[in-house]
């Protein structure tokens, strides 16, 4: 093991070590800075979000964002050692959000460090960012606006998640919509009033039925599933409300707001759907881009992600998904990375940048 890779695990540990859950990230996000003012590099912060740019950025260059998360979900009860251990054993680091998305985090930050004063045509910038659990307003949806304020637009990028090094070139978008139905209520006994669950049960059967007229040629048809029903106060009242949640997996072949506008069409007037918000969009990376290119050229097998991340918030901007660990691992107890997978993305990383220099200097761009 060399010195590089010692480092990088002592570094994972510390943040492992660290309590950083969703919005309550302050101390993870201060060893990020520190370890960068350590390396030479001072990053620029927006709120806790650490960004740090190569050392020779010219804005006529198209810019790579490398973009992670420092923060993690509460650590299940389930664990059988502490979940905040940081404990290197048998050749895993073990603790929470040490797969999802700590290896990854720490990976990317080494291969900026490496690359940052290379010759590249295109900028190199990094941001580990705080909220990509709960997709929070203070996270990637804050940095990209404070970014194009200082004059910096990432053209692409590359986000570390759990994929088992693999490349995730697209995922479906989410809308969750609160649901009611209006009936009119009455007694039971006397078969009085309109019975809202009835109506509510017709307007979850067409959207349940309904056909979208586009199908994504990537991501296949949108997913419309009722998760949650909640009606009556007593057995012998006929309701007068029902309350349902439906859970749409949206695609590019509409935005969100015009899925939400399709799915209000099917139903009933006696039911109004609100979404909670369609700020999660699906992402897909177009097969002719210069990222789904470089991971082509270099004998990885792009797939749909079955699960989001912070591509879902960066709206038109083209973003691959790639990094160490497994996702399979991500939100369970007794969560671990390898020394194995750590390795191997300090070794994929660069290998990736370098190729998607390739196709820049080969397609001219």
């Amino acid at each position: 093991m060399n010195n590089t890779l010692k480092e990088a695990i002592a570094l994972l540990q510390r943040l492992v070590r660290c309590e950083r859950i969703s919005r309550h990230e302050v101390d993870a996000s201060g060893i990020i800075s520190e370890y960068l003012a350590e390396k030479g590099v001072t990053p620029m912060t927006c709120g806790l979000n650490n960004i740090a740019v190569c050392s020779s950025y010219d804005p006529e260059k198209p810019t790579l964002m490398l973009n992670s998360h420092v923060d993690t979900v509460k650590p299940s009860p389930a664990y059988t050692f502490n979940p905040y251990s940081g404990e290197l054993r048998d050749g895993r680091i073990l603790g929470i959000g040490s797969n999802d998305a700590g290896a990854s985090l720490v990976a990317l930050l080494f291969t900026f460090l490496a690359l940052r004063e290379k010759e590249l045509p295109f900028n190199l910038i990094y941001a580990a960012t705080v909220e990509e659990e709960v997709g929070g307003e203070n996270g990637i949806r804050r940095v990209l606006p404070w970014l194009a304020e200082n004059g910096i637009i990432p053209d692409m990028v590359i986000v570390g998640e759990p994929t088992g090094m693999q490349p995730a070139v697209a995922e479906r978008g989410l809308v969750v919509l609160d649901s009611l139905t209006r009936g009119v209520t009455g007694h039971a006994a006397r078969n009085e009033g309109v019975n809202a669950i009835y109506r509510a049960i017709d307007d979850m059967a067409a959207l349940r039925n309904f056909k979208f007229p586009k199908v994504s040629e990537v991501l296949g048809p949108v997913k419309v599933s009722i998760t949650q029903i909640e009606a009556g106060r007593q057995h012998n009242v006929v309701p007068d409300e029902c309350r349902w949640v439906v859970d749409v997996r949206t695609t590019d072949a509409y935005t969100n707001e015009e899925t939400v506008g399709l799915l209000r069409g099917a139903l009933s007037p006696h039911t109004d759907a609100l979404p909670r918000s369609t700020r999660v969009q699906a992402s897909v990376l177009a097969d002719t881009h210069p990222l789904y290119r470089a991971a082509l050229a270099m004998g990885l097998s792009p797939f749909v992600s079955p699960t989001t991340s912070d591509m879902s918030l960066m709206h038109g901007i083209p973003s691959l998904k790639i990094g160490p660990g497994e996702s399979s691992r991500s939100h369970t107890a007794d969560e671990f990375v390898t020394v194995g997978e750590l390795a191997g993305a300090f070794d994929l990383y660069p290998k990736l940048i370098k190729q998607l220099k390739n196709e820049f200097m080969g397609q001219g761009f």
